[in-house]
């Protein structure tokens, strides 16, 4: 059990990185063992995102002023809540995927940007690609552009100069 003043700093943690954070998703966790809740964190940890199990009053005292509380109607029962300062898409595939193969994580809703996610949302969520997947592409299409104008800019002259073989052909020719 927490004391009074373990309870104000974990209230005030929460507040702060419930401010700070892209993305929170709330769970329920509610029959996983406790092997499986290892292996969950472990890959939460992996992608730099935090899991922290919560009671619901210190929830709602931590997450009043911040896009957490949009989430208040579902703090019942047992709930962890993931945050991810960085990357939105990696906790919801993370937990996506790990809710096909363990029927007893629940994900209950997320909030992005000021918006309540549902189950739905967060599951379009987890099939967008990975922000390393999105820079690269934008680095390859970058890299594209000026490649290609420099194949168009050089198609020029080399077209001027097979006409110019053209004719010089010719004229030998005749």
């Amino acid at each position: 059990m927490l004391n009074i003043t373990q309870k104000k700093e974990q209230v005030e943690r929460l507040a702060k990185e419930f401010s700070e954070c892209e993305i929170s998703i709330l769970v329920d966790y509610k029959g996983l063992d406790v092997l499986k809740m290892t292996d969950l964190r472990a890959q939460l940890r992996n992608e730099g995102v935090r899991i922290e199990v919560v009671k619901n009053t210190l929830l709602d005292r931590a997450s009043k002023g911040t896009d957490a509380a949009l989430m208040k109607d579902f703090y019942k029962g047992p709930n962890a809540i993931v945050l991810s300062k960085d990357d939105p898409v990696a906790p919801a595939r993370i937990l996506v995927n790990f809710a096909k193969d363990n029927e007893k994580l629940e994900i209950k809703a997320g909030t992005l940007s000021g918006k309540l996610l549902d189950i739905e949302e967060i599951k379009s969520l987890a099939k967008m690609p990975s922000r390393e997947d999105l820079l690269g592409q934008v680095v390859y299409t970058l890299n594209a552009v000026p490649t290609s104008f420099v194949n168009v800019l050089s198609g020029v002259p080399r077209a001027f100069v097979n006409v110019l073989n053209a004719i010089k052909d010719q004229k030998e020719a005749a």
